[in-house]
């Protein structure tokens, strides 16, 4: 009899410890499970992407009424890796002050614009960036007849802002570390600050230098009047965001830029691609879907990256045709073979 509820005892704290375990364990996900951004988009046969209108060579809406630039191309991208499609894409134009609650609300699936990966954001706001599509950093714009060559010659200065911005942030920070003397001119719109730096209400426009050439080449026969000094006063590490708690299109994001760039390492374009279906590098056969399925965990088909490269181009091909007509040069934005930042890791 003792020996029977000794088995007994020891049965009961056996199961009691598997209960306990099973309770600190973190939940089971399945390998297959749903994605609710994903599933919406599906539905709805578009992904809606919010980004900027008054961006040349990265987000602008041109005469023809289409959005065109390095971060709608990125959208594209996306769309053709899920829906199979690169025109499937619903652009809503974003500004400063709304482009995060639109994301978090769910009015945009997707935000690919001019936005800095901060701590803050994905601590705070419940989103998350996936990866950094433009190295930047914050510059200033001033006009030739000022003869300023520095940015510590702003002592005093009017310098236009836009609100709602970490470079509103950024140049309050260092005004007041350089016990500089700074007269902001808050302006949401690019073209009052435009108006405001040919006019001359402002002294300096300041803002990331991605910004700052496409705004320089937005003022046409002007645009020799006005010079961007050479200092940076922050990094704008500058990249798509999504919303927390959806991790497989999170992935799917994520990876549209890492094919992209490892594109651009295999040397395959939109012209050549038919090729390189036939490249006997096995990377190269893993990430066209040759070999392997790497999409179905995604959520996307087994071509997935095919079809970004073949209808959108990697990542060299979306930066010539955007932003290198600026006159912007690539520097940290080259691959990491060439000594820049961009880096993919393998499939595999």
């Amino acid at each position: 009899m003792k020996a029977i509820m000794t088995k007994t005892l020891l049965s009961l704290l056996a199961g009691c410890a598997g209960l306990a375990l099973a309770a600190l364990a973190p939940p089971a996900q399945a390998q297959g499970s749903g994605s609710a951004t994903i599933d919406a988009i599906k539905a709805r046969g578009a992904l809606v992407c919010g980004t900027s209108a008054d961006l040349p060579g990265f987000a602008v809406l041109n005469e023809r009424g289409e959005y065109r630039g390095l971060y709608t191309d990125f959208c594209r991208g996306v769309a053709a890796a899920l829906l199979g499609d690169a025109n499937k894409v619903r652009f809503v134009a974003t500004t400063y002050a709304n482009r995060l609650t639109a994301l978090q609300t769910g009015e945009i699936d997707i935000l690919s614009s001019n936005t800095t990966w901060t701590q803050p954001r994905e601590a705070s706001l419940g989103l998350l960036f996936t990866g950094v599509l433009f190295y930047d950093g914050q510059g200033f714009m001033v006009a030739k007849k000022l003869g300023v060559t520095s940015i510590r010659e702003l002592d005093g200065a009017s310098v236009c802002v836009q609100p709602g911005t970490t470079t509103e942030k950024n140049l309050a920070d260092f005004f007041r570390a350089s016990n500089m003397k700074l007269n902001p001119v808050v302006i949401e719109s690019v073209e009052e600050i435009r108006n405001a730096m040919t006019g001359g209400r402002c002294d300096a426009f300041t803002v990331g230098t991605s910004t700052l050439a496409a705004f320089r080449a937005g003022l046409g026969s002007r645009a020799d009047d006005f010079i961007v000094l050479p200092e940076l006063i922050s990094k704008e590490p500058l990249g798509p965001v999504v919303r927390k708690g959806d991790d497989k299109f999170f992935d799917l994001v994520r990876w549209t830029q890492n094919a992209m760039h490892l594109g651009e390492e295999f040397g395959i374009t939109r012209e050549n691609i038919g090729q390189h279906m036939n490249d006997p590098r096995p990377d190269v056969q893993r990430l066209l879907g040759v070999s392997g399925d790497f999409g179905t965990p995604m959520g996307a088909p087994v071509g997935w990256a095919a079809n970004i490269l073949r209808q959108v181009g990697n990542y060299a091909e979306i930066w010539d045709r955007n932003v290198a007509p600026m006159g912007l040069p690539r520097g940290r934005n080259t691959l990491y073979t060439e000594g820049g930042l961009q880096y993919a890791p393998p499939v595999r």
